[in-house]
């Protein structure tokens, strides 16, 4: 996927945009930069210490992963630390901590992040080691071998959690074999078959700085981190072609249940159906009905009415995972075994009243108070600068987002949050998966069918 620019006035080079939250004191400015490779530079000067952090995110994402290579992703950016053509890891590593610094690679759902974080003395013998991983990268046999058993005992160890269990089931139900349907990891049987020569390949055609994102926070002139960078990463040329978008996830009429006979105490479970793109305008309007819903902690109705009141789940949040494609709706608890059935039937019936019921003014109020305040807090490191930058630039967002984000937030009405709940939740189209002792839990769908067409 080519990484897209916010707007297209935003493609001019140098573009200078202030980003002011909640005070003076905490506004950042942000510049914007192409570099001759075609990569997008976002330059943020923060000279309150002396480090830097830099984040590059490339078109490498799990959302990658050939079918039948899944985990592939994974593996290549663990790969990825373990030295260069010149230095063995250990030699590499060395260097690393003499210096204080920290380098790294991690894959996400939309792209993977290659960083650095650096005290501003030591940046450029850093950046210098970062730019040999990346453009000369080991991948030795040996190395990678022993990340891919790394990364097959962390999957099996995963398996034996019933929470990593439901939610991987409740992916591959949803989204098929779509880009988004099966864990960042894989299984232990697609990893154990990757190969040296699979890591490779994918490195070659996936790590391309044209297609990437790079954001700069720290103490540093936007002008000197530019012609570093233009000089030091001058190897990775090209850049990725577009994925072809998946089909939106859809659940068919019923409420469809798919059950993990678990020796455990408590069951998992979630219930849950196809959400939104991260660039879909409506992303705010969910925000605001989600966090009264079951995504507000112990002020959402999920908390106060299942977990509080009804004196059943000991844990119990909802939420939208919203990527680059459309993604999940879900609400996830955990609770004993026994109380399962009733759990599910409490969140259905919470799920039904805010789609046929407006929120209160005070529920209203509280959530947009929490969203609109909490959002700094989010920005209070150079590491969450840096990747906020890139998130911003990914999903085409706007350098302005900041900026726009509480206006977005304090606009939503009562009426928007009534029309969210009745678009976007599904209380009778929806998957529930759950991983319980059935013997114990006896899960069952009867008294919660659906409403008949047309009705509540």
């Amino acid at each position: 996927m080519r990484l897209r620019a916010a707007t297209a006035a935003a493609l001019v080079a140098g573009l200078t945009v202030l980003i002011a939250f909640s005070s003076p004191c905490s506004a950042i400015e942000i510049k914007r930069m192409k570099l001759s490779s075609g990569a997008t530079l976002l330059v943020s000067e923060q000279h309150q210490l002396p480090m830097v952090t830099i984040a590059i995110a490339f078109d490498a994402g799990l959302r990658r992963d050939p079918a039948g290579k899944e985990g592939l992703a994974e593996l290549t950016a663990a790969s990825l630390t373990q030295g260069t053509r010149d230095l063995t890891v250990d030699q590499f590593n060395e260097k690393i901590d003499f210096m204080g610094s920290s380098i790294s690679v991690t894959d996400g759902r939309d792209f993977a992040e290659a960083g650095l974080t650096s005290l501003t003395r030591y940046l450029d013998d850093t950046l210098a080691l970062f730019a040999a991983m990346l453009q000369n990268p080991a991948l030795r046999d040996a190395d990678i071998i022993r990340k891919r058993a790394e990364q097959v005992a962390g999957i099996k160890a995963a398996e034996e959690q019933p929470d990593y269990a439901t939610e991987v089931r409740f992916a591959k139900l949803l989204y098929g074999d779509s880009p988004y349907g099966h864990p960042g990891s894989g299984s232990a049987e697609s990893v154990s078959k990757l190969t040296p020569d699979d890591v490779r390949n994918f490195y070659h055609q996936y790590y391309k700085l044209g297609s990437a994102i790079i954001s700069v926070a720290g103490d540093v002139k936007a002008d000197q981190i530019r012609a570093a960078i233009e000089k030091q990463l001058a190897g990775l040329p090209g850049s990725v072609p577009p994925q072809a978008p998946p089909p939106p996830p859809a659940v068919a009429r019923g409420l469809h249940l798919t059950t993990l006979d678990r020796d455990v105490a408590q069951a998992t479970l979630i219930f849950g159906f196809g959400g939104i793109a991260r660039s879909d305008p409506d992303y705010y309007r969910c925000q605001v009905m989600n966090y009264i819903f079951g995504g507000g902690g112990f002020a959402s109705r999920l908390t106060k009415v299942v977990r509080s009141k009804g004196g059943l789940p000991y844990s119990i949040r909802s939420g939208f995972e919203a990527g680059l494609f459309p993604g999940s709706f879900s609400v996830g608890l955990q609770t004993k075994n026994k109380s399962a059935n009733e759990a599910l039937r409490l969140v259905i019936e919470q799920m039904r009243e805010i789609r046929d019921h407006p929120v209160s003014d005070a529920e209203l109020e509280s959530a947009k108070k929490f969203l609109v305040g909490s959002f700094p807090l989010k920005l209070d490191h150079l590491g969450a600068i840096a990747s906020f930058m890139l998130q911003v630039e990914f999903y085409g967002l706007g350098l302005d987002y900041a900026d726009r984000y509480p206006k977005l937030i304090e606009s939503v009405s009562k009426e928007d949050v009534h029309r969210m709940a009745k678009q976007f939740l599904h209380p009778d189209a929806a998957l529930v998966v759950a991983a319980a002792n059935q013997t114990e839990a006896a899960i069952s769908l009867a008294g919660l069918e659906p409403a008949k067409p047309g009705g509540k």
